[in-house]
């Protein structure tokens, strides 16, 4: 066996879906385990045990990277759920001492491998990364009905609720708690109607726009990207179908005139035996 033959095989055993079903379970137990790590009893009874646990996981995931990288070569870089694997996994490697000791919390970015484990859930990451530039648009134009209405609310509101609508920085927070329809009602808006009356006009037309037709837009966007990534997926898979549709007539010929050949070998072979 080449070395060559030895590392395809490496790389196929360690994609294959039995590994990679226990990669999914480990990080699934390294998630339980990093949770009981935050108690203080059970530190105190099964503390060792479970610093071993995580210890004994993260080898494993160290040891999958590195036969990945030896399977792969140049190729494990050009895959970014590789480059992310790596960075979680070198996290949880710096010594969490010293000026490091924060980096001993980020130890569950572990648990985010599973994005990178389950393929749906990648796809709905990677369809979330498309949608980034859609979502920063209706951001903008969201940020400018928030400063628009926030202006207008201060003009408004800001002499009699100086706390809520005081300054442009305070009315913006209040419509942002508003849009989150956290009580908004019996927190903001009435004790404003109190003197306001007609208040209620302003705060519907902002909780129409901002919450149920912004926050729908955001929806679309990332709904519309999901569908766009599937039906690439399907044109991708489409030419390899007609490829293996294409095939099979071919195959179909070949193999029949295999058998003709072979039917007039017998038919020669009989006639020559029967002379």
């Amino acid at each position: 066996m080449s070395r060559l033959e030895f590392r395809q095989r490496i790389g196929h055993w360690i994609e294959s879906s039995l590994i990679q079903r226990a990669i999914i379970a480990l990080i699934f137990a390294n998630a339980l385990i990093l949770g009981m790590q935050t108690s203080d009893q059970l530190m105190a009874s099964v503390g060792p045990i479970l610093v071993l646990a995580d210890n004994i996981i993260l080898l494993v995931f160290v040891c999958e990277l590195l036969v990945k990288l030896f399977s792969r070569r140049g190729e494990f870089f050009r895959n970014p759920w590789n480059l992310f694997d790596t960075a979680v996994v070198t996290i949880a490697l710096i010594p969490a001492s010293g000026p490091f000791a924060v980096l001993r919390v980020l130890r569950v970015l572990r648990v985010l491998r599973l994005v990178s484990a389950i393929p749906r859930l990648r796809f709905v990451v990677e369809a979330l990364l498309h949608a980034i530039p859609g979502i920063a648009s209706i951001g903008i134009l969201m940020l400018i009905i928030f400063y628009v209405f926030a202006v207008m609310a201060t003009g408004l509101y800001g002499q009699g609720f100086p706390e809520w609508f005081g300054s442009l920085g305070s009315a913006m927070f209040t419509l942002f708690q508003i849009m989150t329809l956290e009580s908004w009602s019996m927190g903001v808006v009435r004790p404003v109607m109190l003197e306001h009356p007609h208040a209620w006009i302003f705060f519907v037309l902002f909780i129409l726009v901002a919450t149920f037709t912004m926050l729908n837009l955001f929806i679309g966007v990332i709904v519309d990207t999901m569908q766009i990534m599937h039906a690439r997926e399907r044109e991708r898979a489409a030419p390899a179908t007609s490829i293996v549709a294409d095939a099979e007539p071919g195959e179909l010929t070949r193999e029949i005139r295999a058998l003709r050949v072979e039917v007039a070998q017998l038919q020669e072979a009989v006639a020559k035996s029967s002379r």
